[in-house]
């Protein structure tokens, strides 16, 4: 018999397990031996604090990240061939959204192991929740382009997307480029455009605000090395 593929959530950022973490995920997340994650010494961390009991050295881990050759990916499902359950852990949130696993699934699915996905805090659906944005049509886009003027050209394809198509457009940054982003932001969008920040979600630092781009250029907030969800909406003028 096959084991199976467990998609455990992980915290996102210094908060109470208890608060974002069901008990039931937490109970099969201790009794799992093998694990495919982004950051082993991250998943060590979180699993002692799951349960102080667990013999983390008895654990199994396979490290999975953007250095991963392809060909890796067959012998991290061999446990669950031979009958044992694995979890995957991302670094932050979810797996699999905005984080490595989507090919460890797929492979799962080829082999016929089951995927079981385990509810947990995403940083991208909880910052839609809190936008007062469209919730009924949006996109994840994931990470822009790095380089400003590319970059400016994209926001700008995302701000008239979210007018035509009534869109609400989703993305982030890596945390010590938030502050860049936000200045091409202002350089490529409409005074009136919608823009949600949501940052350290979940945590005792959490900050969520919706306000016209004109708005927060008028009081940009330092956002260096501080994680974020950018959401951005045009509605059409009145």
């Amino acid at each position: 018999m096959q084991g199976k593929i467990y998609l455990i959530p992980n915290t996102l950022g210094d908060c109470s397990i208890d608060a974002a973490i069901p008990h039931e995920v937490k109970f099969l997340a201790s009794k799992i031996r093998y694990f495919i994650v982004e950051n082993e010494r991250t998943v060590r961390r979180y699993l002692k604090k799951i349960d102080k009991s667990i013999d983390i050295d008895a654990l199994q881990f396979f490290l999975l990240n953007k250095h991963t050759e392809k060909k890796d990916l067959t012998d991290f499902i061999k446990p669950a061939l031979e009958g044992n359950d694995i979890g995957i852990i991302s670094e932050a949130g979810i797996p699999c959204i905005a984080d490595p696993g989507s090919e460890i699934v797929l492979l799962a699915h080829k082999k016929n192991i089951p995927v079981v996905p385990l509810v947990g805090p995403s940083s991208i659906f909880l910052a839609l929740m809190a936008s007062g944005l469209n919730g009924q049509n949006f996109a994840f886009n994931g990470y822009l382009p790095i380089e400003s003027n590319q970059r400016i050209k994209k926001l700008k394809e995302l701000e008239k997307r979210s007018l035509y198509e009534d869109q609400t457009q989703i993305f982030m940054e890596t945390p010590y480029r938030n502050n860049q982003l936000n200045q091409d932001i202002f350089k490529a969008c409409n005074d009136n455009t919608l823009l949600c920040i949501a940052s350290n979600i979940t945590t005792p630092d959490e900050n969520i605000k919706t306000r016209s781009v004109s708005e927060w250029e008028k009081n940009p907030p330092d956002l260096h090395k501080i994680p974020c969800i950018f959401i951005l909406k045009q509605s059409k003028r009145k």
